[in-house]
């Protein structure tokens, strides 16, 4: 709506995970050689855990579009977490394009299904890769069907490469008891955390860059750091932010985003959306009244 006007190409704040739009941080970039390393090295599993909007998606979106024009690479997304473990093996096998014969399909033939698949894979030297967003929502069931996957080797190496995508609670889940054989299988892990305030200036610029800006934009200082305490540092808060304040700078006719336009900006989406801790709501909300 605002972006012709700003001089820009598209909006350049959108909340869904873009990999063009991915920023990497510091950590952001460690994540992604994490899981390159985990692939390459075929360690079996990978967990990248963070909050809710901290560019989880984005980064394995982004390397699934790296890997996909790969023939050595056969790839796989599982999305819809909220499944049995039977529905999460069709989940796989359909992903992977396998065909299960006969008309009753059972456990075991969806998982010799896949397995013939994986040692084809593996006489012409592919890797198979799963990857499984939203984890924290599979069940006790799935997650132990997923540890039962990895037993599917040959003498030397695993013949399917697992990356498992969730929030904080993931790693609370993986650490019961009953999960402890898959936990104690994930070796290599990341866990992201929120941008540094330096960071949340770098993304700001990014994002506009690739958007073709940044135009007739300008941040002031004191706006870069409302950004930040208001957002917390967390991506998809700061599109949220950043959207508002320019759809409020396009009304108003202005292209200068200072405190005052972020500010407003905060009180448009309201204080429910930044999920505030206390110490976030005296340093940052309780200053919207005065």
């Amino acid at each position: 709506m605002y972006a012709a006007y700003f001089g820009l190409k598209e909006n350049p704040f959108k909340l869904t995970p873009e990999p063009r739009y991915l920023f990497l941080s510091e950590q952001h970039r460690d994540a992604f050689n994490y899981l390159i390393y985990g692939i390459k090295e075929k360690k079996g599993f990978v967990l990248i855990s963070g909050g809710i909007g901290t560019g989880k998606t984005t980064i394995c979106r982004t390397l699934l579009n790296l890997l996909d024009p790969y023939p050595s690479v056969e790839t796989a997304l599982i999305f819809n977490t909220a499944i049995s473990d039977v529905e999460l093996l069709e989940a796989v096998v359909a992903e992977f394009g396998i065909e299960v014969p006969g008309e009753t399909k059972t456990k075991k033939s969806y998982i010799d299904a896949l397995n013939g698949f994986l040692l084809k894979n593996f006489a012409v030297g592919k890797y198979a890769v799963l990857m499984i967003d939203e984890a924290q929502n599979l069940s006790h069931g799935a997650l132990e069907q997923i540890r039962m996957l990895s037993n599917l080797e040959t003498e030397r190496e695993k013949l399917l490469q697992i990356i498992l995508i969730g929030q904080p609670e993931l790693r609370a889940t993986l650490s019961l008891p009953a999960l402890r054989q898959l936990n104690e299988r994930i070796t290599v892990r990341y866990d992201l955390k929120p941008l540094s305030a330096d960071d949340v200036v770098a993304y700001i610029h990014h994002r506009l860059g690739v958007a073709g800006g940044p135009g007739k934009i300008q941040f002031a200082k004191g706006a870069y750091r409302q950004v930040f305490d208001f957002s917390e540092g967390i991506p998809r808060r700061i599109n949220a932010l950043c959207d508002r304040a320019l759809l409020i700078a396009y009304a108003k006719n202005i292209s200068r985003i200072d405190r005052r336009v972020i500010r407003h900006a905060a009180r448009d989406i309201g204080s429910g959306y930044f999920q505030k801790t206390i110490s976030s709501e005296k340093k940052s909300w309780l200053r919207l009244t005065t």
